[in-house]
């Protein structure tokens, strides 16, 4: 994955590149994995979560592999450059994090097991980075679009808080606010989706971190 830039404080809306009114790049319509549609439509009902977790490779394997995911797609969300290019994202001049949209069918999965997933399969206590990636675009974020996600990622990150304390962990510096106030979800470029599908053996910055969130009572998968 490369590495270009390693700024670790975000920019003003003043400061950040221009962007661009439109995608510079094409994607290809349907999950190379699911095979469900990449940006819609999606069936009724159906439920969206932005994650970010540092390198959005590892994340998405991570989410596609979950019961009740409908498609995930990377990409670029809670900056302010316009269709931003993977390019102008790691300088962190545009203020996005690299960003997996999840899109579930809440009656088969919740966002509280969505979300002990996220908990546990990376460090949220760093900051502007993730292990060896550094800077802002691989901050810890959660993105909710319902008042119910909302609740959870409140009630899980307090969880989750008291589990890292207790093993010696900082606090966490996970970033929760609304899809709506973190703005657009960009799609990232085509060789980016389904990533470690397409490269098996490509770079992975993810996995178990061995403390488990404590979510309480969880609907079942049916």
């Amino acid at each position: 994955m490369l590495r270009l830039g390693k700024k670790t404080t975000l920019p003003a809306r003043h400061e950040a590149l221009r962007g661009r009114d439109t995608r510079p790049y094409a994607v290809s319509p349907a999950h190379v994995v699911l095979g469900t549609p990449l940006d819609g439509p999606w069936p009724e009902g159906s439920e969206v979560l932005h994650v970010g977790m540092g390198c959005f490779w590892g994340v998405e394997r991570i989410f596609w592999r979950l019961p009740g995911v409908v498609v995930t797609a990377a990409g670029y969300m809670g900056g302010f450059t316009p269709n931003p290019t993977y390019e102008e994202t790691c300088t962190g001049l545009t203020g996005h994090a690299e960003t997996v949209r999840v899109v579930y069918d809440p009656a088969r999965t919740s966002p509280e097991l969505l979300l002990k997933v996220f908990w546990e399969n990376h460090d949220p206590t760093q900051g502007p980075r993730q292990g060896n990636d550094v800077g802002t675009a691989y901050r810890s974020a959660i993105y909710w679009t319902t008042a119910g996600q909302e609740r959870a990622a409140l009630a899980t990150r307090d969880a989750f808080q008291a589990v890292l304390a207790g093993s010696g962990f900082g606090t966490i510096t996970t970033e929760i606010r609304s899809a709506q106030e973190a703005g657009p979800f960009y799609l990232a470029e085509d060789y980016h989706q389904g990533y470690l599908h397409k490269n098996p053996t490509g770079y992975c910055n993810h996995g178990p971190n061995g403390m488990t969130c404590p979510v309480g009572p969880l609907r079942q998968d049916s």
